[in-house]
């Protein structure tokens, strides 16, 4: 009985054994594993995989290939006057034809398959880089379904264009003042001058509908004899005429034109001013040429501007473009901000900002005006001295078009992830879904 006894306590104690041991071995392997997972977390998990494809029309780059947006891509190449539709591959999908037209910078598709070009006219009298004087709506094959050439001595289209949600286009203007108009207005030059203007044209019947003049909102501190002489830093809402003295008369150089619906304002990128302007497109043709008039009741004076104080005299704010392109609104979730693509001038370093804007504009002299920068990119590769731009892809990414080199894709947090590189003249670069309604329309 004792034997007994013991023989079965001796068994119960090396099952117990047993188990202690495998629980201890359980622990062990447990927190191997767990120190194992927290080295794994501590390692980069998304390191670049670059893959390098020639495609028919340059090189791609992809990084992440994960993260790039799938999609098809206009691309407007100034050199060679092309305007044509690309995949991520570099793959031609479609060339459009601009009938032997040599571009004046922008080509856009519309949803329903046309194309708004800027083209340049056979015969122009003002040439200024980015000048154009035609406007056309184009078929995809080519064919001319309305055509609108405004070139003479006295004044330009040029660079950008926009249709309005009415079917009305909105396009930058430079015209001609005499070097005695300039002087008359307190210029500091002795040459002929070409500030910028806006008009917008109703297709239906090629009337100008709507016109708006810089010169008519002008302020200088150069000649205390003329009626405009002021203190340009009390006066905000005008245009310090003599900010930039350019012997070649281009004393603004607009290069852009967005249109925001909901407030009625358009704003104009100004590139030798290192500003976006913004003017009440509300007022009547009349009260545009004056500072008074309209919904914000600063008729066509600037009811807002932002990107360079020092155009104005202001102290206050901190100064974001040198040089600047492509005042791009965006939308859906992203409403009531910008992209805005500062070339960096002798910064020899181009920036892509985004910008939340005011909800009520509100520019008062001396005091802080500029946006709240939400999100910007830089890169030491990345640098344009001229043309660019940036758009928002559906999945957040940014595709930015850098003029000189090509097209890049980057995240939010600064991951490039794919690039496109051929040498060329690229003044912009437009996103489109494969299903959207343009896209559909083009019939591919």
């Amino acid at each position: 009985m004792r034997l007994s006894y013991l023989l079965y306590f001796s068994q119960k104690t090396m099952r117990f054994n047993i188990l202690v041991h495998c629980l201890s071995a359980i622990l062990l392997l447990t927190s191997l594993s767990c120190s194992n997972d927290k080295e794994a977390m501590l390692e980069p998990i998304d390191e670049p995989k670059l893959e390098i494809i020639e495609g028919t029309l340059g090189k791609v780059e992809y990084y992440y290939r994960s993260l790039v947006t799938d999609g098809y891509i206009l691309v407007n190449n100034a050199n060679g006057d092309k305007a044509f539709l690309m995949d991520k591959n570099a793959e031609l999908i479609y060339d459009f034809p601009l009938n032997d037209k040599k571009i004046g910078n922008d080509v856009f598709l519309m949803d329903n398959g046309q194309i708004l070009a800027n083209l340049e006219s056979d015969d122009q009298k003002i040439g200024l880089g980015g000048q154009g004087g035609i406007l056309q709506i184009l078929e995809a094959d080519g064919t001319v379904v309305w055509s609108f050439e405004y070139a003479s001595d006295d004044y330009i289209l040029h660079h950008d264009a926009e249709m309005l949600p009415n079917g009305n286009i909105i396009v930058q203007v430079w015209e001609r003042k005499t070097a005695e108009k300039a002087q008359n207005a307190g210029s500091g030059l002795t040459v002929d001058v070409f500030p910028d203007a806006v008009i917008e044209i109703d297709p239906t019947t090629d009337n100008i509908v709507w016109e708006w003049h810089a010169w008519d909102h002008l302020i200088q501190d150069f000649d205390e004899t003329k009626t405009n002489f002021g203190v340009i830093s009390d006066n905000p809402h005008k245009i310090n005429l003599n900010y930039v003295l350019d012997e070649e008369g281009d004393i603004m150089h607009g290069n852009g034109i967005s249109y925001d619906p909901l407030k009625d304002v358009i704003y104009l990128s100004i590139n030798f001013y290192s500003e976006i302007w913004v003017i009440d497109h509300s007022t009547s043709p009349e009260e545009a040429s004056t500072d008074s008039g309209g919904n914000y009741g600063k008729g066509g004076d600037l009811v807002y501007r932002f990107g360079n104080p020092d155009a104005y005299g202001n102290p206050a704010g901190e100064r974001l473009f040198f040089n600047n392109h492509f005042p791009n609104l965006l939308k859906g979730q992203d409403l009531g901000k910008i992209l805005v693509f500062s070339n960096g001038g002798d910064l020899n370093q181009s920036t892509v900002y985004e910008l939340k804007l005011p909800q009520v504009f509100d520019l008062k002299a001396n005091q802080n005006n500029e946006p709240q920068v939400v999100w910007s990119f830089t890169d030491p590769d990345l640098f344009s001295a001229k043309v660019s731009g940036a758009v928002r892809l559906p999945n957040g990414n940014t595709m930015i078009a850098e003029g000189d080199f090509g097209i890049w894709e980057v995240t939010t947090d600064g991951k490039v992830v794919w690039k496109f590189s051929d040498p060329g003249f690229y003044w912009r670069a437009y996103h489109y879904d494969k299903t959207s309604q343009a896209i559909i329309n083009l019939n591919l």
